[in-house]
């Protein structure tokens, strides 16, 4: 019991350290897990700032990597293509992604700026969660859009951010909170997998994030570029029993990891109405624990403020009431932490 008690003191005061390089990942033998290229286990705990690209200078983005890489935060889900106006409303640096909202046009100025937070990210030693797109572009459905992407021009897009990223600590989600709903979707997905397959090969995982309460594999299980599979319990229910979708998923053939990469967001509004309250940090913790403890190789954590960078003066999305400088140190994130380190 002592030795036991030292072992975990050490990992809980050392667990802070930054390691300076990362490896590129690989799906385990027995396919149940997320390993480094050299068989060292790695468990993914992920966090969500879907709008870093779009929203965050350099001076922001350093504080948030470098924030979340003290957590003990091993990878980081952004979006190059944002959901908040991220074709027409430019970035922190006054850049659009794309000349014309055409997805064969990439603004190098923009590329650029997401450029340095990856190599940020990476020298932290933290992956980016890359998603090509929010899935507004293909399926507006709800949202902003418009819908830009063609079977084609998705295969293309995909090729030229596989060969930009290549070389980088990054895995692949494409989808972007949209379930396909026919399908022109179904091929606008595949084609933009196959675009980056081509050009990364298998130095780098795929997988593929649907809107709330739905999993990857209804659409994808059995194609070859899907090397795990991802679901979203979201935030629509109060003690949303997330591990029964992870136990359904790690039971399906042929063998796949699973995550829920997208849990309820501490401070988030319950189901959007904060009449109904808000989840706090237990909801986030226990939602990892449920999961991983079912088979899932990871956890996502995920503020409600931080996804969004709000900070007053910019319109909150469902009711977002911290500035995400604030929201950084909120307890859910210490608490995802130790989870990993245990």
């Amino acid at each position: 019991m002592k030795n036991l008690l030292i072992l975990v003191c050490f990992v809980f005061l050392h667990g802070n350290a930054i390691p300076q390089s990362v490896q590129n990942l690989k799906i385990s033998k027995d396919n149940r897990f997320i390993v480094y290229q050299n068989g060292d286990p790695f468990f993914w705990l992920g966090d969500t700032a879907w709008e870093l690209f779009h929203r965050t200078d350099k001076e922001e983005a350093d504080l948030y990597l470098r924030n979340r890489a003290q957590k003990g935060f091993n990878l980081i889900q952004a979006v190059v293509l944002a959901e908040l106006e991220g074709l027409n409303e430019a970035n922190s640096l006054g850049e659009k992604p794309l000349i014309n909202n055409d997805p064969s046009q990439p603004n190098e100025a923009y590329f650029k700026h997401v450029d340095y937070i990856v190599s940020q990210a990476n020298d932290l030693g933290m992956f980016i969660g890359m998603l090509p797109t929010w899935g507004d572009k293909f399926n507006k459905k709800w949202g902003v859009g418009p819908e830009i992407f063609t079977r084609s021009n998705a295969y293309a897009y995909g090729k030229y951010l596989g060969n930009r990223y290549k070389n980088k600590a990054v895995v692949w989600i494409l989808g972007g909170d949209r379930n396909p709903e026919d399908e022109e979707d179904i091929e606008i997905i595949r084609r933009m997998a196959a675009g980056i397959r081509e050009e990364v090969g298998d130095r780098q995982l795929i997988t593929m994030h649907p809107q709330g309460g739905n999993n990857s594999a209804t659409w994808f299980h059995e194609d070859e570029w899907l090397d795990f599979n991802m679901f979203q319990s979201g935030h629509g229910k109060k003690d949303n029993p997330n591990y029964l979708a992870t136990a359904k998923l790690y039971q399906l053939s042929p063998t796949k990891p699973v995550l829920d990469a997208e849990p309820n967001y501490e401070d988030h509004p319950i189901n959007w109405k904060a009449d109904q309250g808000w989840f706090d940090e237990f909801d986030s913790r226990r939602a990892g624990y449920w999961s991983v403890l079912a088979g899932g190789c990871g956890h996502t954590y995920g503020n409600h403020n931080i996804w969004q960078m709000w900070l007053p003066g910019r319109t909150p999305v469902s009711q977002a009431r911290t500035p995400w400088t604030q929201a950084l140190d909120y307890p859910g994130a210490f608490q995802a932490g130790y989870m990993k380190r245990f």
